[in-house]
């Protein structure tokens, strides 16, 4: 079974070891909002992929035009399986109920670090961040920051960190930040 949750994924799991994030151009702010429903739908009617994916949320674009998407999987190995036998019925459901996705690329991630939500802090994120970089840089606390997890690729090539906020985040210098909302959450059930 698959079920939602409202509940952010924790990034520190010590059971993720491929974390994979992915951009989708949808268009409009009413196409993110009928592509989180097809995807949910999606998901829903099926069951849940196995054990090597932890959890698959979704994100809404602050820009009005993409989507987010955060797969914790136990490995690549567990990834590769679910390409094989699962994936595509659930792409071709998706693309048939939002047609004209534009799909801008997998990053396959290990995480490197940060940031991890203070002992005892029970805010719920209002908002979260992604900025690429050739390299990571320190993470350091600021007003509003929940957590901060810094992502190395695989191949090497750069840095990707996902940060949660309370409130609206600053923007850092140098950077170009993404922001997004928490639109979707998928768990086994």
């Amino acid at each position: 079974m698959t079920r939602r949750t409202a509940a952010h994924p924790d990034l520190t799991r010590p059971d993720v070891e491929a974390p994979f994030f992915s951009t989708w151009r949808v268009g409009t702010p009413e196409r993110q909002r009928r592509t989180v429903e097809a995807i949910a739908r999606t998901w829903e009617r099926r069951d849940w992929p196995g054990d090597g994916l932890r959890s698959y949320h979704v994100y809404a674009g602050h820009d009005g035009e993409t989507l987010l998407h955060h797969s914790q999987w136990a490995s690549e190995a567990a990834y590769e399986a679910f390409v094989k036998t699962r994936r595509q019925e659930r792409v071709d459901e998706i693309d048939t109920a939002v047609p004209g996705i534009e799909r801008l690329g997998l990053g396959r991630y290990r995480r490197h670090g940060g940031l991890a939500r203070e002992a005892g802090d029970s805010r719920v994120p209002g908002l979260v961040t992604t900025a690429r970089a050739d390299r990571a840089e320190p993470v350091e606390r600021e007003p509003g920051l929940i957590s901060a997890h810094v992502h190395l690729s695989t191949d090497g090539t750069h840095v990707l960190t996902y940060a949660e906020w309370a409130e609206a985040a600053p923007a850092p210098r140098g950077l170009v930040v993404s922001r997004y909302e928490h639109a979707l959450g998928l768990v086994p059930g």
